[in-house]
């Protein structure tokens, strides 16, 4: 081998040995970006796989219970009607219960979703969203609700149009402004009793 040979491969193996810890490591880089991404990929994918409490989804809207041609002739509502009370609270039954009724004294316990009837149908409050359902003595809520889970038995589920006198009125609360009339889908799962 000449001396110019000699050289040529001796910088040959020099640029092979620089060069190729450089490609492992990109290699190894691309590997471990490769395995971060998988890794960001599963931890992304990860909240959409656990599965949150279904929403409610709330079959009329606020202008449901506006138009007066979806009000039932009867004390009864169909699947396409709402009932409005003396009080003007309005309800529409979306699955009737078989249980027992509540009283305005008893304690119950209830899945709800609540919102406002603002154009986004803002929820402002949902044990859905919670995972768990709530109890309270009946008489200790808005006077909607005490009126209109008295109309429902156990296993029953209704959707509540409650105008602002019935909700939180002038005063208002919390994200509910003042004189907003709300919108509640509520499932009756039991009466506690007193």
């Amino acid at each position: 081998m000449s001396i110019k040979n000699f050289k040529k491969a001796m910088t040959a193996a020099a640029v092979v040995a620089l060069v190729a810890p450089a490609f492992a490591s990109c290699n190894n880089t691309d590997k471990k970006a490769s395995d971060s991404a998988a890794m960001e990929d599963i931890h992304l994918a990860q909240p959409e796989e656990a599965a949150a409490p279904a929403k409610t989804q709330m079959p009329y809207s606020a202008e449901f219970f506006k138009n007066e041609a979806n009000k039932a002739a009867s004390t009864s509502a169909a699947d396409s009607t709402y009932v409005q009370t003396a009080s003007g609270l309005k309800y529409a039954v979306i699955k009737e219960g078989t249980g027992k009724m509540p009283k305005a004294t008893d304690k119950v316990t209830v899945n709800y979703a609540g919102q406002l009837t603002d154009l986004d149908a803002t929820e402002f409050d949902s044990s859905y969203q919670r995972g768990e359902p709530t109890s309270f003595p009946l008489n200790g809520v808005i006077a909607g609700w005490t009126e209109g889970l008295q109309l429902m038995k156990e296993g029953a589920v209704y959707e509540f149009y409650i105008p602002a006198d019935l909700a939180y009125g002038e005063r208002g609360g919390g994200p509910v402004p003042p004189n907003a009339p709300l919108i509640f889908q509520v499932e009756l799962i039991s009466v506690d009793g007193e």
